[in-house]
């Protein structure tokens, strides 16, 4: 994928990132952002993860200027928003589908934003051609799917070559092919050495596509670190065993020094990383293996874990709070308490 037209100015040689200093935003008694610092940084696409209330699209708006802090501080390319002449070749944002006159086309909505911001009216057809809406660049934007204004909305962000790009849940009504070009897409800016910020609730999808997670809960600070160190910190792995010879294996592995506990159905389990050491032994053991495979959780599964006590909105499946359906009680067991229900919040 090509973005075209290059912007010519010393930009070009400027590492640009976002940065966040002891930023807060306070509504009345409401403290939607509480002291974020933290930095985003080019190169890589960093994942901006949070329940829904945890001040993720408030952090976004400060770093726009669109809401001004009530402490701290944030700055774009050592800047704040307010000081950059021709925002847009600093920093190209999506935050929200369809924020443009439905009376206009998608050309003439571009054509604009071209114009107040000093890029050539050339720009607009190239980032219309990157998206895919060339087609439709004439027609009123009223008439847009959700997905089509999507792809308007990243056009906006790419049109001044910015070395920053934000986005707010980008694949938010795109189809499976839109999906995957955005992921290329965001991946692509990161390999030219961009600053891509992006915010998601779809886990399986950030799983694939960012490399660091700055992770928040009620407007604080959880996590600011690699993709895969978030996952082993925030969650348990294990090697998964299936043998018919049960009774000689665990021998061995307690021989070994290997802690190993049985999970239920013949199936063993042995936390770490250690599916070498346990074939190894079963070799050494003569010891018929029907599956050895590692276990690792999901970047939902570690997020869940990490955000259990920062969600503030909870969700039951028609029970009262607390309540297991009876059917799902093993007999005798006094009735479950589910994970993340709310009477684990003080």
């Amino acid at each position: 994928m090509s973005l075209g037209w290059q912007r010519a100015s010393s930009r070009s040689s400027v590492v640009a990132m976002i940065e966040l200093e002891g930023l807060t935003k306070r509504y009345g008694e409401k403290v939607a952002v509480n002291n974020l610092s933290f930095t985003v940084r080019p190169g890589i696409i960093t994942g901006f993860l949070g329940p829904n209330g945890a001040g993720k699209s408030t952090t976004m708006r400060m770093v726009l200027g669109l809401d001004r802090p009530t402490a701290g501080d944030v700055r774009i390319d050592g800047k704040h928003y307010d000081e950059l002449k021709d925002p847009l070749t600093y920093i190209g944002a999506l935050l929200e589908a369809k924020a443009w006159h439905g009376g206009r086309s998608a050309y003439n909505h571009l054509l604009c934003l071209a114009q107040s911001n000093g890029i050539p009216a050339s720009r607009v057809r190239q980032v219309l051609d990157t998206v895919g809406l060339s087609a439709v660049a004439r027609k009123k934007t009223k008439g847009f799917s959700l997905g089509m204004g999507q792809r308007l909305g990243i056009a906006g962000a790419l049109l001044g070559d910015p070395r920053i790009l934000m986005f707010d849940e980008p694949v938010n009504g795109l189809d499976p092919e839109g999906i995957h070009w955005i992921r290329n897409l965001m991946k692509t800016l990161a390999s030219q050495g961009r600053t891509v910020f992006v915010s998601s609730h779809l886990m399986s999808e950030m799983a694939l596509t960012a490399d660091h997670l700055v992770v928040i809960g009620q407007g604080r600070l959880l996590a600011d670190t690699s993709m895969a160190e978030f996952i082993a910190e925030n969650s348990r792995s294990y090697v998964r065993i299936r043998t018919p010879q049960r009774e000689q294996l665990l021998d061995a592995l307690h021989a070994a020094g290997v802690t190993v506990v049985e999970s239920g159905e013949g199936v063993l389990e042995v936390d770490g990383d250690k599916s070498e050491t346990v074939g190894e032994l079963a070799a050494r053991h003569q010891v018929v293996l029907y599956e050895l495979s590692p276990q690792r959780a999901s970047l939902e599964e570690a997020f869940m874990q990490l955000t259990a006590e920062s969600v503030e909105y909870h969700a039951h499946d028609g029970q009262p709070p607390g309540a297991v359906p009876q059917q799902q009680q093993p007999p005798g067991q006094p009735p479950q308490q589910p994970w993340g229900s709310d009477w684990k919040r003080g």
